[in-house]
């Protein structure tokens, strides 16, 4: 059971991240403030709910993991700030497809990091989901525009980072969800508060009711929730599981693309969506 509760958990958080582009469009923060907030505000509700339920914190436990959390953190912080300005060259469905290679790239590697035997039915997974992510995308349009372009790098470099974050978290010994969560959050909160000293003119920031209102929930709900059931998923679950499950993310980011958002969808985008949400199934 604790297998299929994994997976469900997983799938539901897969769910949420694939909304959160239609928050993030309507922020008018900088993508690195953003993602300080997330971070920060994402680390206090765990925490809140960690001392609530009168647990101690590990602190040799955390000291034991201190570099991959590290890394793990600030990971998480540039994976997000590329995602998020990936949104603004590209559509949701083409920045979010692009960043989902990432799991392409654990499974290429997952014989040799976690000594996983690659499976002929995952395999086929993967191939299906790649296929539906060319079609989605149109990477080999002859129409596709600079700022396209701009787009689909950015997304396939935010891909190279949450590779290495789903490697770090894999690696992680004897910490707790919780406190693995908060670490990486709090990490990424910091990262991304000195990375924004650093490049963008904080002072000039006006913020709006809407914009907090937004940043609020995305917060709460998509960061300090969602990543809570996000990495508990892992423990239980093959990297290879997670890569294909995975792509519920990118599955919703489009039909979220096109019905909300109303950014355009070809033929090819909906037959590519199918294969995506069909490997999922059949993983």
């Amino acid at each position: 059971m604790n297998g299929v509760s994994s997976k469900l958990k997983l799938s539901f958080s897969m769910f949420v991240f694939g909304t959160i582009g239609i928050f993030v469009k309507y922020i008018s923060f900088p993508s690195s403030v953003i993602c300080m907030f997330r971070g920060f505000i994402g680390a206090f509700f765990l925490l809140l709910i960690f001392l609530i339920k009168k647990q101690k914190i590990s602190f040799g436990v955390i000291k034991k993991n201190a570099l991959l959390l590290l890394i793990s953190g600030a990971s998480l912080g540039f994976n997000w700030v590329l995602l998020f300005e990936s949104y603004k060259y590209t559509s949701v469905a083409t920045a979010t497809l692009c960043y989902y290679m990432a799991p392409i790239i654990v499974i290429a590697f997952s014989p040799f990091l976690f000594k996983e035997r690659i499976t002929t039915k995952k395999a086929f997974c993967v191939v299906m989901s790649l296929a539906g992510m060319v079609l989605v995308t149109d990477i080999f349009s002859q129409s596709l525009l600079s700022s396209q372009i701009t787009g689909v790098a950015l997304g396939l470099s935010s891909a190279l980072i949450y590779a290495l974050l789903i490697v770090c978290n894999k690696k992680l010994v004897s910490i707790s969800v919780y406190e693995r969560t908060i670490i990486q959050l709090f990490v990424c909160g910091t990262v991304m508060l000195v990375y924004s000293f650093f490049t963008k003119d904080i002072s000039g920031i006006i913020p709006t009711v809407r914009s907090i209102l937004l940043m609020a929930f995305v917060c709460i709900f998509h960061t300090g929730l969602t990543y809570l059931l996000f990495f508990g998923s892992m423990e239980k679950l093959s990297a290879q599981t997670i890569a294909v499950i995975s792509y519920i993310d990118p599955a919703v980011a489009v039909v979220v693309s096109a019905l909300v958002l109303k950014e355009n969808i070809t033929i090819g985008g909906i037959i590519g969506a199918v294969l995506i949400i069909g490997s999922a199934v059949l993983s």
